[in-house]
């Protein structure tokens, strides 16, 4: 049986907030370098919801917000204080170090294994991304 605490009201997991700068630079990171798809891109009364995902996963992704105000600007690339901002999974960690490498994107810390592996990375703000290879 399950216990009144542990049922979750909320059916899925939606957008992650991502704090940038200029939401066209971001784009061009997110879309153009990683691969992700544009889910939601409309300007209403002058904001714009820019949200991206991974193709297959419509309804997670980020959001790419606009910091408006200084404590906000002083935020972007550090709203995780330091610890990866997010974990994307491949099958191919080679093809992911290719791609970024192409990019000039800054990479450390890649680790294979028979169980998986990861590759830690920086977006164009310096927030810590991490892919990851699961399995085999």
């Amino acid at each position: 049986m399950t216990s009144q605490h542990s049922r979750s009201p909320f059916s899925a997991l939606g957008r992650l907030t991502v704090l940038v700068e200029d939401p066209d630079d971001a784009l061009a990171f997110y879309r153009d370098v990683l691969g992700l798809r544009v889910l939601y891109d409309r300007t209403v009364d002058g904001y714009r919801y820019l949200h991206l995902g991974v193709p297959g996963q419509e309804g997670t992704g980020l959001w790419l917000m606009p910091a408006t105000g200084e404590e906000e600007r002083r935020l972007v690339g550090r709203q995780t204080g330091g610890q990866p901002l997010l974990v994307l999974y491949t099958d191919d960690l080679g093809a992911v170090a290719a791609r970024l490498r192409e990019h000039g994107v800054r990479m450390w810390d890649l680790r294979e294994g028979a169980d998986g592996g990861s590759l830690h990375f920086a977006d164009l703000y310096g927030n810590v991304v991490v892919a990851a290879r699961t399995h085999g």
